[in-house]
């Protein structure tokens, strides 16, 4: 059996992951959390959707992890698009279209907005069906279609999706297909009545930092990260915790569409996305607490309302139990 790496994956690495949280943090005040966990599903190679009322921060947050990562030359940052969902938004307003070339005479391929690093993808669920398939195929392939042809995107390719609650109004649901192919789905909030307060005082410095970012990793200092997120050590008992979880939603009376075995491979990989960005080299039981339910439950559909909470926390909370009686470290 495999033993934790006595030597982190490099000293430099997790230094420069903690960096690029403090430097967010210069802008996106009181939460630590939902920064860790746009960087772990970063570093798993996924894609993450973010939940809530609109002026939370949601946007500011995509632009200042972009702004924070250098692109190909010196002092210019990734690539950056946000996409402004609406009902009337066609397919090739995101992917890009064919245009005729006088000089030329001929047809040429002028690219869209889907070919960028980071895309903020804002208010997703305003938008139709046939524009989200588009970006479906995006997301799962890296990868577009526009007639015979077919382009891929770029190496680095992240988005970030938010979505207003689904009660509000001009609003339509994500089908269950498309929400699979989020690693992640978290709800941001508001902060605390001091921080918020302490934002009104500083919204002036906090612009400025925004501004004067430091950018404290280069995109191929990201697709390292990935690669080596892949090395971190996971104990067997812990990808049987995994598989428990995942099985667990297909048997519970409370659930009528459990989770995929797609859903078990992004909970392994945002674990071990997860221990780097803690700056560890080994996945341990706390973690799979820490992000169960923001990789699994907007997979699940539930029978009734009543049921939807208590469903899942029954579930993680039997293996998280089974795992410290375990001490697997100890």
């Amino acid at each position: 059996m495999m033993e934790p790496m006595s030597e982190p994956i490099t000293s430099t690495a997790t230094a420069s992951i903690q960096e690029l949280v403090t430097q967010i943090e210069k802008v996106i005040r009181g939460k630590k959390h939902q920064i860790e966990m746009v960087v772990t599903t970063l570093l798993a190679g996924g894609h993450i959707l973010m939940e809530d009322n609109p002026g939370t921060g949601k946007t500011v947050l995509a632009r200042t992890l972009a702004q924070c990562i250098s692109g190909g030359k010196e002092g210019e940052h990734v690539v950056f698009k946000r996409i402004q969902f609406t009902p009337d938004l066609l397919p090739m307003d995101l992917i890009g279209t064919h245009i005729f070339d006088d000089r030329n005479k001929e047809f040429v391929f002028k690219k869209g907005p889907l070919f960028c690093n980071v895309l903020l993808a804002d208010e997703i669920n305003r938008a139709s069906p046939k524009v989200q398939s588009a970006l479906l195929e995006a997301m799962a392939e890296h990868q577009v279609t526009v007639g015979d042809t077919t382009t891929m995107l770029e190496k680095m390719f992240f988005t970030i999706a938010t979505q207003n609650p689904i009660e509000m109004e001009g609003t339509y649901p994500l089908p269950a297909a498309q929400l699979d192919r989020f690693y992640m789905k978290i709800y941001f909030g508001y902060v605390d009545e001091q921080t918020e307060l302490n934002i009104y005082r500083e919204y002036v410095d906090i612009a400025h930092n925004l501004v004067s970012l430091a950018q404290v990793l280069s995109m191929n200092d990201i697709l390292s990260l990935q690669e080596q997120a892949g090395q971190v050590y996971i104990h067997e008992e812990i990808i049987k915790a995994v598989s428990n979880i995942v099985r667990g939603t297909r048997e519970h009376a409370d659930i009528s569409l459990g989770a995929s075995t797609r859903s078990g491979i992004a909970f392994i990989k945002c674990l071990r996305a997860y221990a780097l960005v803690k700056g560890r080299t080994f996945v341990i039981e706390d973690d799979v607490k820490d992000i169960a339910r923001s990789v699994i439950e907007h997979r699940l559909i539930y029978r009734n309302k009543d049921g939807k909470m208590k469903a899942l926390d029954s579930i993680i909370n039997k293996e998280a139990e089974r795992l410290a009686k375990l001490k697997l470290y100890a």
